[in-house]
């Protein structure tokens, strides 16, 4: 009963100050002091929640190569061979509902609240949505944002601009932090700073590897990180909404939108089933079926339309569906605790203790196990993630990056691609579709496939999403179109 009183308090509260506005109206609407800024707070969590666990959960899926289209259905068709431009209006309702809703409200908040714990809250879940902008798009309105009609055609900023204003955001909100308790309404941390703040350093640390990595200011952010990392104040548990429950109108949101469809159209990626079956990886079970044949067969990536030219009449039968069911009521991740494992893993193998990485690194692991219900066994005594196996560090960080591939599968499909594009890894096969599907020998199980059937002009895999039609449409400032293949900021490789 208190799951579904939230729900509707959310969904009233969201529907206020969202509905039918675009990110160049009033950004303190609604006004109404009926409308107090605790029951505001958890509509901006909502929004960010129902923008990362659903229509970005789904298309990043594709990307990281976890997803693939039906055989006989036809929904992602354009995800599954990467054709989207502007026209395509993909990123559309994320940018609407990230600003007009999430980034609005919490505006809202901060206007009308002098409680620094609250501030601090709102800053850090305002740089957590900077983030996922600047992840899809680089160049976002952030100076000039949310000023409604004073400003209707705010400037675009760089990436790195926006990353390193958000990353000051938090410091000053962190430094001005007097003890208050948190009056907002809470349900993605249960008002608890504590949490609030490992969080926020969780933040920094991902935002600090994307900076390094991307060549910015590397030696300061990697002394930052270091700092982070033996400092060791994270977030217990998992950072994630978990509001859903297994009725009508309380599903979890991809969920809902795949059973509103009433047609099964994701299946399994070849990479992430041959990567589960070479590492004998119980949670290939967790979401992943075996096809009528009763043996698990990803499916090449944008392939679907393709495979009659090579001889192959494909069907449903063929390949291993999604399993729908995990989903139904399940939790959306903001940060999960094995991604928090493996990033801190990774930090101490390149800069710090190898035996702490390898315990960040074994933890990441048991997380992602425990979070499906699962135990980690003897999993890690195989050779391919074993931590001792491996001959070089540089194969110990390959593996990491890889295990954390495999965890944020059904979990944080965002940043699972984030991490894909800064790391390269999975690394990519010079071999095409067609060629490993005739000769699967010549492939790296794991290793991401440039799809079949590819419409990026530059080829290759999916590094960016197109700017929004209605951003295009609304705001003269917007820069000039973006191909798939346009990296963003810290996408230096």
């Amino acid at each position: 009963m208190k799951k579904i009183y939230l729900l509707l308090t959310i969904a009233a509260v969201f529907c206020l100050s969202s509905c039918n506005l675009d990110i160049n109206d009033d950004p303190n609407y609604p006004s109404s002091t009926d409308v107090t800024p605790d029951l505001v707070f958890p509509a901006a969590e909502n929004a960010v929640a129902a923008t990362v666990g659903d229509a970005m959960f789904n298309y990043s899926g594709f990307f990281a190569q976890y997803f693939e289209q039906r055989p006989e259905a036809n929904q992602y068709n354009n995800e599954a061979e990467l054709n989207i431009d502007e026209s395509t209006n993909l990123f559309d309702r994320c940018y609407r509902t990230l600003y007009a809703g999430a980034l609005a409200d919490i505006k809202d908040v901060m206007d009308r609240t002098t409680n620094t714990s609250d501030l601090f809250a709102c800053t850090v879940l305002r740089a957590y949505a900077f983030q996922l902008l600047v992840d899809n798009l680089d160049q976002v309105p952030y100076t000039e944002a949310l000023q409604g009609s004073a400003n209707s055609n705010p400037v675009w900023d760089n990436g790195e601009d926006v990353y390193k204003g958000v990353l000051a955001e938090i410091d000053a909100a962190q430094e001005a932090l007097e003890g208050d308790p948190m009056t907002l309404t809470d349900p993605l941390l249960n008002k608890n700073v504590s949490q609030w703040r490992g969080f926020a350093n969780a933040l920094r640390l991902r935002m600090y590897l994307r900076l390094i990595d991307g060549g910015i200011n590397a030696g300061e952010y990697q002394s930052k990180a270091v700092a982070l990392v033996n400092d060791d104040d994270f977030f217990d548990g998992d950072v994630a909404w978990n509001v859903y429950s297994n009725a009508e109108g309380q599903y979890n949101p991809w969920y809902d939108v795949a059973r509103a469809l009433g047609t099964k159209n994701h299946v399994a990626s070849y990479p992430i089933v041959s990567y589960y079956l070479a590492t004998n990886d119980p949670r290939i079970d967790y979401a992943i079926m075996k096809n009528e044949a009763g043996e698990y067969v990803g499916q090449m990536p944008g392939a679907k339309t393709v495979y009659k030219s090579w001889g192959v009449d494909w069907k449903n039968k063929d390949v291993s569906a999604i399993d729908y069911t995990p989903a139904t009521f399940a939790p959306i991740y903001f940060f999960t605790q094995s991604e928090l494992q493996f990033l801190i893993a990774e930090t101490q193998l390149r800069w710090g203790d190898k035996a702490a990485a390898k315990t960040a690194y074994e933890a990441g692991v048991a997380a992602d196990f425990a979070s499906r219900g699962m135990s980690v066994g003897s999993y890690l005594s195989g050779n391919r993630v074993n931590w001792e196996v491996q001959a070089t560090d540089a194969n110990r960080l390959n593996m990491i990056y890889m295990q954390k591939w495999a965890a944020l599968f059904y979990r944080d499909h965002m940043e699972a691609w984030s991490e894909v594009r800064r790391t390269d890894v999975p690394a990519t096969s010079s071999y095409t579709a067609k060629q490993i599907f005739e000769d699967p020998t010549v492939y790296s199980a794991g290793q991401m496939i440039v799809p079949a059937l590819n419409y990026i002009q530059a080829g290759g895999l999916c590094k960016r999403v197109p700017y929004p039609s209605t951003a295009r449409q609304l705001n003269k400032n917007t820069p000039a179109a973006k191909l798939l293949s346009d990296r963003v900021f810290w996408d230096a490789k």
